[in-house]
């Protein structure tokens, strides 16, 4: 059952950040791609996410769980699904070039700069992903955020991913707050989606204009870059 919309106006004490598309470009891969596959690299891009995403729903909501793979495993397994979908040859070394770099994906360019103005208020920061420990790890120290991130919470220790209600209860349970207390921010209109039925302050970044999902819940904020987050009601 969805909690009550939280007030949007309620003063926040801790920003949960999605990794995957919110801090680091996951279509950043599109150019490695594009480079082994002349002309395929944007559509591989794209379908290999959506087959990492269909993937966690599927081991979560399958069987109880018992068929639950890190975020690494079933992101190896999206790429092989989706170069065999669109035809194309992937070798051994291709593959670990493609995998070694969604393991050191783009950061977007506000990223640093917004954690660090979160900071310098005193505002609780963190992660909250699907992405297994070791992924999160060298994505965070590759982008440089390690020093201003209190918390990088992976769905892996319960392991059932988003958009299971029990991975959006690790925020709570790692701050302290209430989840009426923490903005959750998602690119990913889904997971904004399910972080707002939580009871999060959602804040979905919507770079790509796009339309937010159809299911009668909007986020409780809406903005096009992350900078958006720093006008959200801090204590």
């Amino acid at each position: 059952m969805e909690k009550p919309r939280p007030n949007p106006n309620t003063k926040l004490r801790a920003v949960l950040f999605d990794a995957y598309g919110t801090l680091f470009d996951v279509y950043s891969v599109g150019l490695l791609a594009e480079q082994l596959f002349p002309g395929k690299g944007d559509a591989l891009g794209v379908l290999w996410r959506d087959k990492q995403i269909e993937y966690t729903r599927l081991v979560t909501i399958s069987n109880g769980g018992a068929h639950y793979r890190p975020f690494w495993d079933l992101t190896r397994a999206g790429l092989r699904y989706a170069c065999k979908r669109l035809g194309l040859d992937l070798s051994a070394a291709h593959e670990e070039q493609l995998m070694n770099q969604y393991r050191h994906l783009s950061a977007f360019p506000e990223n640093r700069e917004v954690l660090q103005a979160l900071k310098a208020r005193g505002i609780v920061t963190g992660i909250l992903s699907n992405g297994d420990p070791s992924m999160l790890n060298v994505a965070v120290k590759s982008a440089g955020l390690d020093g201003v991130l209190d918390h990088v919470i992976s769905v892996d220790s319960i392991r059932k991913y988003k958009t299971a209600p029990e991975a959006y209860a690790l925020g709570p349970k790692a701050t302290g707050f209430d989840a009426k207390q923490i903005a959750f921010v998602s690119c990913n209109s889904w997971d904004a989606l399910a972080a707002t039925w939580y009871g999060y302050q959602t804040l979905w970044v919507n770079r790509y204009q796009l339309p937010f999902e159809e299911l009668g819940t909007q986020p409780v904020h809406t903005g096009s870059s992350l900078r958006d987050v720093l006008s959200l009601p801090f204590h």
